[in-house]
């Protein structure tokens, strides 16, 4: 899953927010440098991507893509199942999506000191450009791609792939949804077991 996801599936609590959000750049058991909560969130974090992977709905949509982007479409879908989740958000939150970011920002710029370097070069554009709330349109999508397009040096093209979202899209929304309530009940189970096993509770 990519970013909106995975800070949705953390809950409330906010230091396992920003460890989720964090958690692809910490690498093995350097997450035990973190606190506790922090540490619960890049752990959820790992189980919701090994989750993800093997789900048999999510290769379903990768495989539409895999003819035309080989090992890049499990990313694409990653992206394209934010899309959804924005678009279909107030089907899981009471809070509006531009509330919901702007008070995740905002979190962001409160624990700044603690997060990675990457993260810390990353912020600026994301806040700038409003990444989480743009993902709700192909527009914003669209962006996301040509970004990580580039960042393949084009060798990626998926660039391209909103023709793929636009050919699809009801396709990629169904398997969305049936996947994302499978997910939602997996994380919030995986969070209380990885709480209980981090804080050392009974």
């Amino acid at each position: 899953m990519n970013f909106l996801a995975h800070i949705y599936l953390s809950g409330n609590n906010e230091l396992v927010t920003i460890g989720n959000f964090i958690a692809d750049g910490i690498k093995g058991k350097k997450y035990k440098n973190y606190s506790n909560d922090i540490q619960i969130g890049i752990l959820l974090h790992r189980e919701i991507d090994s989750f993800t992977d093997t789900h048999p709905i999510v290769r379903q949509s990768t495989k539409r893509l895999h003819k035309s982007y080989s090992h890049y479409s499990g990313v694409i879908v990653d992206i394209l199942y934010d899309h959804f989740l924005a678009k279909n958000w107030l089907s899981y939150s009471k809070t509006p999506l531009d509330i919901y970011v702007e008070n995740f920002y905002a979190s962001l710029e409160k624990n700044f000191e603690i997060l990675p370097e990457r993260t810390k070069k990353m912020m600026p554009f994301m806040i700038a450009d409003n990444w989480l709330l743009n993902y709700a349109n192909i527009e914003g999508i669209q962006r996301v791609l040509d970004g990580m397009n580039r960042r393949t040096k084009n060798k990626s093209k998926m660039n391209k792939a909103t023709t793929e979202l636009n050919a699809f899209y009801s396709e990629f929304e169904n398997e969305f949804t049936l996947f994302f309530d499978e997910l939602i009940q997996f994380s919030n189970v995986k969070r209380v077991e990885l709480t209980k096993k981090i804080n050392n509770e009974p």
